[in-house]
């Protein structure tokens, strides 16, 4: 429930909650993975993607 909580707040302030936090949440739970790929596409500038279901930082 945390994690889907800091993901609402990433999503409403824009702000990159970090690529660790995002794979954290990406492991524990499958249905966050939804939630996920939707932050990443409103947000192509965090330079993360979803991969063959693994994520990725596309820009290192």
């Amino acid at each position: 429930m945390v994690y889907l909580r800091h993901a609402v707040l990433a999503e409403n302030s824009g702000q990159n909650p970090g690529f660790d936090f995002l794979q954290e949440c990406w492991d524990d739970d499958p249905a966050l993975q939804i939630v996920i790929k939707k932050l990443l596409a409103k947000f192509p500038q965090w330079g993360i993607v979803a991969v063959d279901g693994v994520l990725v930082k596309w820009n290192e």
